[in-house]
């Protein structure tokens, strides 16, 4: 499912209607008023008299009247007949009202945070027909103790930070989720961007989601990511632990490219579509070449040291100071500064699988980028493995999107 962005602050009363243009569904509903049907209360032939307003209709389908035992990271669910609308309201034991809104998909009306444990609700559906006549639906649950089995959903981005425009939203749960409800916590992973892009999640693997816009970033955009998991039936017995919220943004639209296959060999980044610089590189050696594909930098070290003591290639192995390292993959591979190729750089492969360039045009790429920047490297021997690094981009969208709720 593609969760496209929802549309303000939850309120405690939504309407169905505003809930489908939040999903920018508006136009459909312009399409059907602009039939040649008859109006409701008009006559079908000239001269007949006015056929009565068809009575609104209204019914909640879950949480059903009555049950016990229901998750606290439910959601009132209900069908409407013969009305433009829906009002939703839900009240605690108290009486006191429980903020909510529709979900932006417009399947159901969630409640702003999931349900307190072993509490009792009531859920009141109104609709009024074009005869002014309003219908009413009530359903009356109790909730669930809290359970002794939950699912931890966490990111490592703190809010407030800024990335690059290929960085993945990453989220990582401690157990994995069946197959069968992926799609329902999907769902409830509900991602808003400033301005609109198209995006997706995707199992990056049984126990880590990524969501990645259909093309990268675009420079400046701010991005909230509502996970709605607390109470939510995970599988197994197994229930989200919390609600989390995230919010972020990306820098600059700065892009990297390496064509091994060109001469001289260079780097060329691109910043809001106008090249900054072109820098001699010197990409890994014929028995370790570079891998081609699209990455992101995964980490930033000013300083740090190489030591690679325990390959199983005595030619292999050494330790070395490194400055200006930037992460590719987690095999090892990072753009970094190397004194010692600069005769190289431009001219021939020498490295070890990295992006070899000068101590100087080190220092300057380590302050432009940020983490998330994308690296596409095209040309040598090797392919990118999938999963070595953050490597969404490396799949096009059409493969990455078949990764979703699977």
């Amino acid at each position: 499912m593609v969760h496209m962005p929802s549309s303000g602050p939850l309120l405690s009363a939504y309407t169905r209607r505003q809930a489908l243009t939040a999903l920018g569904l508006a136009a459909a509903a312009g399409l059907a008023a602009c039939t040649d049907k008859p109006k409701s209360g008009t006559g079908s032939v000239p001269g007949e008299p006015p056929k009565p307003s068809p009575k609104a209709g209204v019914a909640i389908t879950a949480p059903a009247g009555g049950a016990k035992n229901v998750p606290a990271g439910t959601e009132i669910v209900f069908t409407v007949r013969d009305a433009p609308d829906a009002q939703v309201a839900l009240t605690d034991e108290a009486g006191k009202p429980v903020e909510g809104a529709m979900h932006p998909d417009g399947q159901g009306w969630l409640p702003k945070s999931s349900l307190d444990y072993g509490q009792t609700y009531t859920a009141t559906v109104t609709a009024t027909g074009d005869d002014g006549v309003a219908a009413t639906a009530t359903a009356k649950f109790t909730t669930m103790a809290k359970p002794g089995k939950q699912v931890r959903f966490t990111t490592f981005l703190g809010d407030g930070a800024v990335v690059g425009v290929g960085m993945p939203i990453i989220l990582r749960v401690d157990r994995a989720i069946p197959k069968d409800q992926r799609a329902a916590v999907q769902r409830r992973l509900i991602v808003t961007t400033t301005p609109v892009q198209e995006g997706i999640w995707t199992w990056y693997s049984d126990t880590e989601l990524h969501w990645r816009p259909k093309e990268f970033w675009q420079a400046g955009t701010k991005v909230l990511v509502n996970m709605r998991v607390g109470g939510l039936p995970c599988g197994g017995g197994y229930f989200g632990r919390t609600d989390l919220t995230l919010d972020f943004s990306t820098g600059a639209s700065l892009v990297m490219t390496v064509d091994d296959k060109a001469s001289p060999k260079v780097m060329t980044v691109t910043k809001d579509g106008r090249v900054l610089k072109k820098i001699p590189v010197s990409l890994g050696r014929t028995s370790m070449p570079s891998s081609s594909g699209t990455m992101v930098v995964i980490e930033k070290l000013p300083k740090t040291v190489f030591d690679t003591r325990d390959d199983p290639n005595p030619a292999n192995r050494y330790v070395t100071p490194i400055d200006y390292a930037q992460r590719l993959t987690w095999g090892g591979e990072f753009i970094h500064s190397a004194p010692w190729s600069v005769d190289d750089q431009g001219k021939r492969n020498v490295s070890h699988g990295c992006i070899n360039m000068s101590p100087a045009n080190a220092k300057w790429l380590f302050s432009q980028t940020l983490v998330g920047s994308p690296v596409t490297v095209k040309g040598t021997s090797r392919a990118l493995e999938y999963g070595n690094g953050w490597t969404d981009w490396d799949k096009p969208w059409d493969e990455y999107v078949k990764g979703s709720a699977i």
